[in-house]
């Protein structure tokens, strides 16, 4: 049997949000192997791995610019709030947002890229960090163009304008009044921020995932003890369930939950005349999958490992 060491306690307990004890027990049930303790405590109903999100380590802005037909969004590093707070950085942030309209690629394309100034997206953050005293890096960038209809940008919790913690980007293709489809943008752009959908629709959700989950919520019903063909209604059941919660179009609209996103799409073309299609959207959120340390937590695993 490995030894559950309080690393992998910690790791699995990031990963879930379980408790220290459970995540012990778990992987003492697995052999001390992360992935399938995180079924088996989904098993247990004691986390909810499907929707997690990473810890939030890194600070910074999300950054958002727009123009005719495109938008595009940035994530910006730093070190410490108190430099994000910062109007050098803040400016800065909306500069690579701006580069990042005309910018065809990823991230190093990006970086490559001239600003206004003449410099390199590269060489700016660096004179940033000179100047500043702290790492910084240009961690993730999207774009949307569409040729006709409206591309909405959201930022939540900002710190100044079109600057903060959270941002989204809803692109829609369509014709007819282009300032109601961008106020229809920017309203499902809100409810993103706050839903956090794993997919536009549901043939865009990763099949392995889907089987995943399908075969966790399988073993799931199976504990109830009814027959097999009882247990697949169910699963069928929770399915569609799952996708009402993690698929953009099937979630109910924030602002009236009677409505799914699907609907309100389609009752506002029909408004306004023609048929309109939300072809894309992107939700980054500062410092999202980036692993934070934790000044008092080893102790209270080790306590819990008999470690230290």
């Amino acid at each position: 049997m490995p030894e559950i060491t309080a690393a992998l306690v910690k790791d699995l307990r990031e990963k879930t949000g379980a408790g220290m004890m459970d995540c012990k027990k778990a992987l003492t049930e697995t052999g001390g192997e992360i992935e399938p303790a995180v079924d088996w405590l989904r098993k247990k109903g004691l986390a909810a791995a499907a929707k997690r999100s990473g810890r939030v380590a890194a600070e910074g802005l999300i950054g958002v610019a727009s123009a005719p037909h495109r938008a595009a969004m940035v994530e910006v590093n730093a070190e410490t709030d108190f430099v994000a707070r910062n109007e050098l950085f803040q400016t800065a942030a909306l500069t690579v947002a701006k580069v990042a309209l005309d910018v065809e690629g990823d991230v190093s394309a990006l970086a490559a890229a001239n600003t206004p100034d003449g410099r390199s997206v590269s060489e700016m953050i660096s004179g940033l960090i000179a100047t500043v005293g702290e790492n910084m890096v240009v961690r993730r960038s999207a774009r949307f163009k569409v040729g006709q209809g409206a591309i909405a940008s959201y930022i939540h919790n900002a710190a100044a304008p079109d600057v903060g913690r959270i941002g989204v980007l809803v692109a829609i293709e369509g014709a007819g009044d282009q300032a109601k489809i961008q106020e229809l943008g920017r309203k499902i752009a809100m409810h993103v921020a706050a839903t956090s959908p794993l997919s536009l629709s549901v043939d865009d959700l990763d099949p392995a995932a889907v089987e995943h989950e399908k075969t966790i919520l399988t073993e799931q019903a199976m504990e109830s003890g009814k027959p097999a063909g009882v247990v697949e209604k169910m699963v069928e059941g929770r399915i569609r369930k799952f996708y009402e919660e993690v698929v953009l179009l099937k979630q109910a609209f924030v602002m009236n939950p009677d409505q799914t996103i699907e609907q309100l799409v389609a009752e506002t073309g029909k408004a306004l005349g023609a048929p309109l299609k939300v072809t894309g959207f992107v939700r980054l959120a500062l410092g999202e999958g980036v692993e934070k340390k934790t000044d008092d937590f080893a102790a209270e695993v080790a306590a819990v490992t008999g470690q230290g």
